[in-house]
């Protein structure tokens, strides 16, 4: 079983920047993709970047060249650097792994909201 917790969010105002940390109870060797969704209210849960085991990553267009997803594998943990950040950007985030086994495990969540 994986645990990850989420930590970093907040409030922050138009252009400002924000790291996210998930942190996991378990090498990040042995999770395939590592992922931050967001959710804000009534919208869809949303993909926003990702990050495989070997480094790989990919971001949804809306937040290319604005947000970096990394890993540090001594800690165990992927953070999500969010620069530039809009209102729009406003949301819940959650972490989340996939293994190779083919479990999906889920964050508790981190409001980031972005003032106008």
């Amino acid at each position: 079983q994986v645990q990850l917790v989420e930590s970093g969010g907040g409030l922050v105002q138009a252009g400002g920047s924000l790291r996210l940390s998930c942190a996991a109870s378990t090498s990040i060797f042995s999770i395939n993709v590592m992922s931050w969704y967001r959710q804000a209210p009534g919208k869809q849960r949303e993909l926003v970047a990702l990050i495989t085991s070997r480094g790989s990553t990919n971001y949804a267009d809306s937040v290319k060249g604005r947000f970096t997803i990394s890993r540090d594998n001594t800690k165990n943990t992927v953070y999500l650097q969010m620069n530039s950040l809009k209102p729009e950007d406003t949301a819940v985030y959650y972490c989340n792994a996939n293994t190779w086994a083919g479990a999906t495990y889920w964050g508790q969540g981190t409001q980031v909201t972005v003032s106008s």
